[in-house]
Order: C-alpha cells, then sequence, then structure tokens
C-alpha cells in the first residue's frame, strides 16, 4: 500500500524554520514562520497565562471530556470578545460559539459545516492570502475564486479591483475575509472599505467569512473587531473562524472557535447544533487546555487586565518594530519609499523584494523569510535591525 507514496516536499514556511536551526551563522535572522518573538527572540508564554495555568492546576479535579461545543465560561467571554456585551447580535442571540482546535481548525470545521449542508459553495479568497488557506479550504470541499486585494506596485489593497470581482458573488457565495493584520501583506480594509463590503453582502446575498487570527495585535481588541461586528450588525449571516494562538500566546495548545452568526436564535442554535455535529465526525471532542486558561484569563477582572496590557506591549513592540525598520533603511541612504511598512498593521509585511534578492537574503546573508519578500516584523529587534537593514541594503 506505502511502497509507491511519494515523499512530500517540506512546507515552504516550516521549512525555513529548520534550514535556520541548521545555519551556523551568528548573524542569522528568522523572519519566517509566524509567531509572536520577544526582544530575545523568545516565543514567551504570557504572565496571565502562567497564573491561569497555576489556578488550573491547583482547581482542576478531571482529565473527563468536557462538553462538544466547549466550555460555557469560554463561549460566552468568546462571543463578548468578539462582538461586545452589548452588540445586537448577542442581545439577539443571534450568535452561536463553537470550540476548535486552533484557528486551522476553526476554518476546516467552518468549511466542512458549510459543505455538508450546502454542497458545492464557492467562497472568493483574497489574493494574496495566508498560504494553507487555499489547501485548507478546498480540501474540505468549497469552490475556490480568488479576488484582487494587493497592488504590489503601490504597496496598498486594490479596492476598486477587489469590489469589481466581489460583484460576481451572490446568494449561497462565501467572502473569506481578513479581519484584521491580514495575513500575509499586512494591508488592512478601512472603515468605509468595511461598510462598502457590507453594503455588496446586503445587495447581492453573499456570506463573510471572517479569519480573525490577530485581534488586539493590530490597532486593539475594540479596533480590530470593528468591520466584524459591523458586518454582524448590517447582515442576516455571517461565519467567523477566530484563533487564541497569537493574542494569547497559545500556538500549541491550538485554541480557537467557530462562530455563526444567524438571521434569528433558532436559526443560530439549529447552526450550533450541525458545526458540533461536523466536529464530532472529525475529531469527536475538542481539546480542554487552552480552552480553561482563555476563560479563566478573561473571567478573573485582575488577570484580564495583566492579559491585556501585554497584549498592549506586544502591539506596540511590533508597531514600533516596523517604525524603527523603515527609518533604519532611510538613514542607510535607501531612495526607495518603504513608509507602507510603518503603515500596515499586525505582524507581517511584503518587502516588496524579486525572488531573486529573497534568495540572495536567505543564501548569502542568513536572512530567512518567504519567497514572496513577506517578513515576520515581530522576528526584528534591536541586535538583528541594523544587519538586516544593511543585507536589505546590499541585495538592493
Amino acid at each position: 500500500m506505502f511502497q509507491s507514496i511519494e515523499r512530500r516536499p517540506p512546507d515552504p514556511i516550516l521549512g525555513l524554520s529548520a534550514a535556520y536551526k541548521n545555519d551556523p551563522n551568528p548573524s542569522k535572522v528568522d523572519l519566517g514562520v509566524g509567531v509572536y518573538k520577544d526582544e530575545a527572540g523568545n516565543c514567551p508564554v504570557m504572565k496571565a497565562i502562567k497564573t491561569a495555568e497555576q489556578k488550573l492546576w491547583e482547581t482542576e479535579d478531571s482529565k473527563s471530556y468536557i462538553a462538544q461545543a466547549g466550555p460555557e465560561l469560554y463561549l460566552q467571554h468568546t462571543a463578548g470578545l468578539l462582538f461586545g456585551n452589548t452588540h445586537p447580535v448577542l442581545k439577539d442571540k443571534r450568535a452561536s460559539v463553537v470550540l476548535a482546535p486552533g484557528g486551522s481548525g476553526s476554518l476546516r470545521v467552518a468549511a466542512e459545516f458549510v459543505t455538508r449542508n450546502a454542497p458545492n459553495t464557492r467562497i472568493f479568497v483574497s489574493d494574496p492570502t495566508w498560504n494553507n488557506h487555499i489547501p485548507l479550504l478546498g480540501s474540505a470541499g468549497l469552490k475556490l475564486e480568488l479576488y484582487p486585494y494587493y497592488d504590489y506596485a503601490s504597496h496598498r489593497i486594490d479596492f476598486d479591483r477587489m469590489l469589481a470581482k466581489l460583484g460576481e458573488a451572490k446568494k449561497g457565495d462565501l467572502v473569506l475575509l481578513h479581519g484584521c493584520c491580514h495575513n500575509p501583506c499586512g494591508a488592512d480594509l478601512n472603515r468605509e472599505q468595511w461598510q462598502a463590503v457590507a453594503d455588496a453582502a446586503q445587495r447581492q446575498g453573499f456570506t463573510p467569512f471572517v479569519d480573525l487570527a490577530y485581534q488586539g495585535l493590530g490597532d486593539g481588541l475594540e479596533e480590530d473587531v470593528w468591520g466584524l461586528r459591523h458586518l454582524a450588525e448590517k447582515l442576516p449571516e455571517v461565519i467567523v473562524a477566530s484563533s487564541y494562538s497569537k493574542n494569547f500566546g497559545l500556538y500549541r495548545e491550538r485554541t480557537g472557535a467557530v462562530t455563526i452568526v444567524a438571521g434569528n436564535a433558532s436559526a443560530a442554535e439549529a447552526a450550533g447544533t450541525q458545526v458540533v455535529g461536523t466536529a464530532r465526525e472529525m475529531y469527536s471532542v475538542p481539546p480542554a487546555h487552552g480552552a480553561a486558561l482563555v476563560a479563566l484569563v478573561l473571567d478573573d477582572a485582575a488577570l484580564r487586565q495583566e492579559w491585556d496590557a501585554e497584549l498592549t506591549e506586544m502591539r506596540d513592540r511590533i508597531n514600533g518594530l516596523r517604525a524603527a525598520l523603515v527609518a533604519k533603511l532611510q538613514d542607510k541612504g535607501v531612495e526607495r519609499d518603504f513608509s507602507f511598512i510603518q503603515n500596515e498593521k499586525g505582524m507581517f509585511s511584503f518587502l516588496g523584494l524579486t525572488p531573486e534578492q529573497v534568495k540572495k537574503l536567505v543564501n548569502d546573508y542568513s536572512i530567512y523569510l518567504v519567497g514572496s519578500s513577506r517578513i515576520n516584523v515581530a522576528g526584528i529587534n534591536q541586535s538583528n535591525l541594523d544587519y538586516l537593514a544593511d543585507s536589505i541594503v546590499a541585495v538592493l
């Protein structure tokens, strides 16, 4: 059965980590894999999470299975974080939340839920998008369409072409939208653009499918979900796949959620049962540890304040690194305008380099980044900033 199986090539992003690890160059810089790193280059455990883990260790009295939808406290706080406690969607009980294993698991469960209940559904996906969106959603059975999103020449959203393509979306179609901190380009929709997308969905009948993996790492916890909340207020149906990997640092705990916003409470409840049923067929019962930590932090006023302060520090550091890189390149005499990096949000941006220049950065300078020239801004720190800028100058 297995003798004719061919070896699969390594993941283009995860493969960078292996190459970086094996590189003996003491000046090497890892700007590839999308995890938050502190000034020392570590992916830290947040202090609020450490405290919550201690509390959980002291109070947890069973390792039995949890409810298939997830712990009720976790579901309540997830809904509150997404929509705010006074949003009409929550007042009218139009949202159903289900715990899922991380952002990727949330995307997959939501996609499987859709294909089981509406086979041959089309989904419009931004070009560019996170490299795993297309295989993950496509292999679930969704029919893929790309819509223009980023203009590489001007380093901005090509919104007119985006809206023109979305003009083809109709009732029964999904449109995948990055809730904030677009991966890989960092260029986010502004409020007027979110309103225009909501108007198009209202007019044409398509359903937004929002991937929200970075809430709190763009402009703030409330600011980063303005678009999502606007969609949910204006439209009868929205799907959300959210993740606590980045804003809680729970990467390996695989903690996320699928949220279905429906036209009324009865439809939302029915959809929730179908999402749970879909998950049951895939992995039976969700993981508990990360969800328990999130619930503990968000339910304790002091812990929540500590977490919010840590998240603010992470966000400010990323935004500061963006400004520092732009300033450093200017100091080095680079004539090209890199100011777009400072204006973008979240952990990622394109440098705007050619594939040949990227290869030279990797091979000659041990600067590890994706072939598209996407960098993880959080991989920059004060000790590698000069070397990174000098290396970019050299390949330019």
